[in-house]
C-alpha cells in the first residue's frame, strides 16, 4: 500500500494544474539580456518582470485573442509591474498590431 501511495502521489504532481498570469504585454528592442544570452527582435523572447526573476531559459504560453505564441525567458523587466512581459516586436505581431502597443494578455509557463 506504501507503495502504490507513493505512485499516486507523484502521479498527482505531474497533472498540476498550471498557474495563468494576467497582464500587459509590451514590446521591447532585445539586445544582450539579464540572462547572458544577446537576441534580436525577430527572435521569439520575452522579458518578465523582476519579482519572476531566476526563470532564465524557460518557455511561456502567450494567449491574446484567441491565439497563444510561445517565447523564451532572456530578460528581465524592470519597469513591468508582477504580471506583465515585455515581448520581442515579431511576437507582438503575432498577437496584436504593433501600433497597439500595450494589450492585456493571459500567459503561463509551458
Amino acid at each position: 500500500m506504501y507503495s502504490i501511495t507513493k505512485v499516486i502521489i507523484a502521479v498527482g504532481a505531474l497533472v498540476a494544474p498550471t498557474v495563468a498570469f494576467n497582464g500587459d504585454m509590451t514590446y521591447y528592442a532585445p539586445g544582450l539580456g539579464s540572462c547572458g544570452s544577446t537576441n534580436t527582435e525577430s527572435d521569439a523572447v520575452v522579458a518578465l518582470s523582476t519579482s519572476k526573476t531566476g526563470n532564465c531559459g524557460k518557455t511561456i504560453n502567450i494567449n491574446y485573442g484567441g491565439a497563444t505564441v510561445r517565447a523564451t525567458v532572456v530578460d528581465t523587466c524592470a519597469g513591468c509591474a508582477a504580471e506583465d512581459i515585455d515581448v520581442s516586436p515579431i511576437v507582438f505581431e503575432q498577437l496584436s498590431s504593433l501600433d497597439a502597443g500595450r494589450v492585456q494578455v493571459e500567459w503561463d509557463f509551458a
